[in-house]
């Protein structure tokens, strides 16, 4: 019963119903009604960047004295649970909603608006106070290179080095082992087993440096922009001062954008990022290939390696085994693919001074940096 029960809120539109449990409200709630499309909410990684720059704001607004410091204190304490996850529940939006991700700042400036407003006893107002100097227009596209860089640096980059510093210790245990080379799938040279890993972990390698040569870019935020880049509405001194503040949030070295408005108008460093992505998992694509041709047989296929066994690999065939793992790749492969398709899809979209696929480019592109690593 108490998850039927309802309280009226109001915004610029009129009242709306929303749940009573909720934190978010009335904006919230009208875009949980307005698109039901698929289920797909905004990844964790997102909502921690957020989070982060919620908080980071309202340091910001307290030390340009736009907040008192209770206020600024209790909206940074918010923040600091929302990039926790500790309320992600309150976070229901699909990805599929009004483009550029408002619904989405201003579930954020709900939610932490009303634990604020728990914590400090008083009213605390989504726009005039967790928002200040803020805008969906420059808080997305932030938001969204900050959650990228952390996932790049912090999880794929660590994961690829894996692979490849995995993939040298087993080239110097299989230094004296040879084997048939092949092009055309035709018999060849002889090659040492080293040589041909070799050429793997080179590859990782290579990736490593592309994608790290994405992070300075990404480092260089639209924050301060608000409307259309121009921003209207901010502090004179909040730009320089909340990008200060937002490299000791995340431990990035954050700077701001060259041109506000260019970061509005384009997501090109994100295509540029899903590339480098797809161009290891094209990489992978081939390694994995390679492996399920060199473990085939075992009595009528190449069989020169032999894989770790995962798991039976019939219902039907005792003791068939499967290369499962370089499968599972093969198909997390296929979604990157995909995925920097619909990420090339949204870079090339919106008109004039605003690119507004920002939801459509975050869910890809963290997509496939998470599957891209798990893998």
């Amino acid at each position: 019963m108490a998850e039927q029960a309802v309280r009226m809120e109001s915004d610029s539109m009129g009242e709306v119903r929303v749940p009573a449990w909720a934190l978010y409200g009335a904006q919230t709630q009208r875009a949980v009604e307005n698109f039901p499309i698929s289920g797909l909410r905004f990844p964790r990684a997102f909502l921690r960047a957020l989070g982060m720059i919620k908080g980071a704001a309202a340091a910001v607004n307290q030390e340009l004295g736009l907040l008192d410091p209770a206020m600024a204190a209790a909206i940074q304490k918010a923040a600091q649970e929302v990039e926790e996850g500790i309320h992600d529940e309150h976070f229901p939006l699909d990805i599929f909603q009004t483009g550029s991700g408002t619904s989405t700042n201003m579930n954020a400036n709900e939610v932490i608006a009303t634990l604020a407003a728990r914590a400090l006893g008083r009213k605390v107002h989504p726009n005039d106070h967790v928002n200040i100097c803020q805008g969906s227009n420059d808080v997305i596209p932030s938001a969204i290179h900050v959650s990228a860089a952390l996932e790049v640096a912090g999880q794929l980059v660590p994961a690829l080095t894996h692979l490849a510093e995995t993939i040298d210790r087993r080239a110097v245990q299989l230094d004296d082992v040879v084997k048939t080379g092949r092009t055309h799938l035709m018999d060849a040279l002889p090659v040492r087993m080293s040589q041909e890993l070799g050429g793997w972990n080179r590859q990782a390698r290579d990736s490593i440096e592309r994608l790290q040569s994405t992070l300075p870019r990404l480092c260089r935020l639209a924050l301060g922009g608000t409307a259309v880049g121009t921003g209207m509405n901010t502090h004179p001194r909040y730009r320089v001062v909340a990008i200060r503040a937002l490299r000791q949030w995340t431990g990035l070295p954050v700077r701001p954008a060259r041109d506000m408005m260019e970061r509005t108008q384009s997501l090109g460093d994100f295509a540029r990022l899903s590339g480098s992505v797809r161009v290891y998992a094209l990489e992978l694509i081939r390694i994995a290939n390679d492996l399920r041709l060199l473990t085939s047989g075992p009595k009528a296929g190449f069989n020169e390696i032999v894989l770790p066994e995962v798991e039976p690999g019939s219902s039907i065939m005792p003791g068939k085994v499967n290369p499962s793992v370089a499968e599972c790749m093969n198909m997390i492969c296929g979604q990157v693919i995909g995925c920097d398709a619909a990420v090339s899809f949204g870079a090339q979209g919106g008109q004039l001074e605003l690119n507004w696929h920002t939801p459509l480019v975050m869910l890809n592109l963290l997509h496939s940096i998470h599957i891209l690593t798990t893998g």
